[in-house]
């Protein structure tokens, strides 16, 4: 076996009564692809700046083998607003005493298309991202750490970022919430959970199944820790004065064992997300015809035409910088385009998810965002409730309740952004990044949310996965300048983008498309064929949703165990199945009137 790179010996780690890391023992061997996983606050980013030596155990040992290095991407990296992004890149540290070479600097900068003069912490976030990864893979480490890596990063980054660490001849430990990222560079799962570190052994796709079986397992062994224990209390307390003598040893392994069970933790609670649709929006959502809009004489969004109905869910691709946030500004209202028409349908309640969570303040509380106006009643569709209890749902314990928000992580913050526009209804979701930080089984929650969600969404994401599993629509931004309305997920976009580069390399005298409209016979025999597809992956969706609930129900000790979710998810049910109804019968239509034409 070879010598591990780094290893941990009895780690432990607490801030004050929270236990992050209890007793972990890890080997990363040479060449390994770790995804390290957990729920968010479980000590992820902690273990990784443990690993990169960064943070002091309170307790056991790490070892790294000698020559070792390693390079540590952070979370949020922080840059001097005076050094250039040249400087910053080639300084000299600890992970490089001596900096690096003005050539590899150079090579790097071209790299990842990154000017060398700017200031780095005037450069935007994505350009932030890339300039701190650049950093950590110059390094040439043997190690290369990485905390979630693909935040602020479009598509095209994330695939070039995901074929360097493939590539990458050293070993990586990677926390990320992208599941097609860690789907491609990772083959092994490292599992952080109530302060332990489980080596799964298992790839990536396999982790869900892979977590299942382990928790089963723990739950067998706690039901025979606790059965030994009930015998040897019998024991001891039957003639316990006469065996006391001779008898030592199995009573100090009694106690040994009630301490065992003293420090098993509790298993998680599940978040619970639910969106309550505002009534009175009319069928349309949104008509826009040729609009566009510029900003300095720089055309940012070109002319385009689309239609989203209620029910639709768009989602909107592009490269940092191409347009996507003024395009949500132009189809939401908050801009008015240079050119062309934008009309809104009646009665829009808008709930807006903003990817900087700027809207909420670092030195309010999660109780003070919630109750804004003092009480401590949340106001919900479904009548009031008290901030604890409705906060406990999104897995917030009561200390972080009453915490400045500047102490949560990421992913606690995004959560409490989701609390906040989840509690008032609304019949259109403005989605901007949503992803970013929050762990994969809060994302397993809210994409089935969305699936529940009555109204109409709008979402901007690089997250592949995500769109695929969300979005009915696809808006993208494409290379060449044009905004392409593809029906599908990423992946059915793909699949699109390569069919018309097919038939246009078949017909290389084609004439380039000019502007779209309604009116145009061949472009609304295409809009039309777009629509029905679109409501084809609509039956699609709802048919797999219903059927993963009719799966949940199946199993009869639910409604005992959990009678309120029982009960949600029945009626959920029934509200699936009506429009699984509706949207197959809209689909007939479209589809029998593109066979009469």
């Amino acid at each position: 076996m070879a010598t591990p790179l780094l290893s941990l010996d009895k780690a432990h780690l607490a801030y004050g009564d929270r236990v992050l890391l209890n007793g972990v023992d890890l080997r990363l061997a040479p060449r390994a692809r770790i995804a390290l996983v957990g729920r968010n606050g479980a000590g992820k980013s902690t273990l990784l700046q443990v690993l990169a030596g960064r943070l002091k155990l309170d307790g056991g040992d790490r070892v790294a083998a000698p020559r070792a290095r390693s390079a540590y991407l952070e979370q949020t990296p922080t840059f001097d607003e005076a050094v250039a992004a040249r400087d910053w890149l080639g300084r000299a540290d600890a992970e490089a005493p001596d900096g690096l070479p003005a050539h590899i600097v150079e090579a790097t900068l071209t790299e990842v298309d990154l000017g060398g003069d700017s200031p780095a912490r005037l450069l935007s976030g994505g350009q932030q991202r890339r300039l701190a990864l650049a950093r950590a893979l110059a390094l040439n480490p043997d190690v290369l750490l990485l905390d979630e890596p693909t935040n602020h990063l479009d598509i095209d980054t994330i695939l070039w970022l995901q074929d360097r660490v493939i590539a990458f001849p050293g070993a990586v430990v990677a926390i990320s919430h992208d599941r097609a990222f860690l789907d491609a560079v990772a083959d092994r799962c490292w599992w952080l959970d109530r302060g332990r570190l489980v080596d799964l052994q298992v790839p990536f796709r396999e982790l869900e199944e892979a977590i299942t079986a382990e928790l089963e397992r723990q739950a067998q062994a706690a039901a025979k820790l606790d059965q030994r224990i009930a015998a040897e209390t019998r024991w001891s307390r039957e003639g316990l004065t006469a065996r006391r003598k001779r008898n030592q040893g199995r009573l100090r392994r009694l106690e040994a064992m009630r301490k065992e069970r003293a420090q098993r933790r509790p298993l998680p609670g599940v978040t619970r997300l639910e969106a309550t649709a505002a009534p009175g929006a009319g069928t349309l959502v949104v008509e826009a015809e040729d609009i566009s809009k510029s900003f300095g004489g720089q055309l940012v969004v070109p002319t385009f035409s689309t239609r989203i109905l209620k029910g639709d869910r768009v989602g909107i691709v592009g490269r940092n910088g191409a347009g996507k946030s003024t395009l949500l500004g132009l189809l939401t209202g908050q801009l008015a385009p240079d050119e062309g028409m934008v009309r809104r349908g009646t009665g829009l309640e808008v709930a807006w998810y903003e990817q900087d969570r700027s809207s909420i303040d670092p030195a309010a509380t999660p109780w003070e965002v919630l109750c804004p106006e003092g009480g401590d009643r949340v106001p919900l569709p479904t009548g009031p409730r008290h901030v604890v209890g409705y906060l406990k749902d999104f897995l917030f314990d009561e200390a972080q309740i009453r915490t400045p928000c500047r102490a949560l992580s990421g992913g606690e913050r995004n959560r409490l952004l989701l609390a906040r526009i989840l509690a008032r209804p609304s019949n259109l979701l403005v989605l901007d990044e949503p992803t970013n930080d929050l762990d994969i089984e809060t994302l397993d929650v809210l994409t089935g949310m969305l699936a529940d969600y009555a109204g109409t969404l709008l979402v901007v994401s690089h997250d592949r996965d995500f769109l695929d599993r969300t979005v009915t629509s696809t808006l993208a931004f494409e290379p060449d300048g044009r905004l392409v309305d593809y029906a599908g997920g990423y992946s059915d976009m793909l699949a699109q983008r390569q069919a018309t580069a097919s038939e246009q390399a078949a017909r290389p005298s084609a004439k380039p498309v000019g502007k779209r409209n309604f009116t145009t016979p061949g472009k609304e025999q295409r809009r039309r064929e777009r629509e029905a597809l679109k409501a084809e992956r609509e039956v699609e969706r709802l048919h797999a949703e219903i059927a993963r609930i009719e799966e949940l129900l199946a199993d009869g000790s639910l409604f005992v165990r959990e009678p309120d979710r029982a009960t949600g998810l029945a009626k959920a049910l029934d509200e699936l199945q009506r429009r699984e109804v509706c949207a197959a019968q809209h689909w007939l239509e479209l589809a029998e009137a593109l066979d009469r034409d």
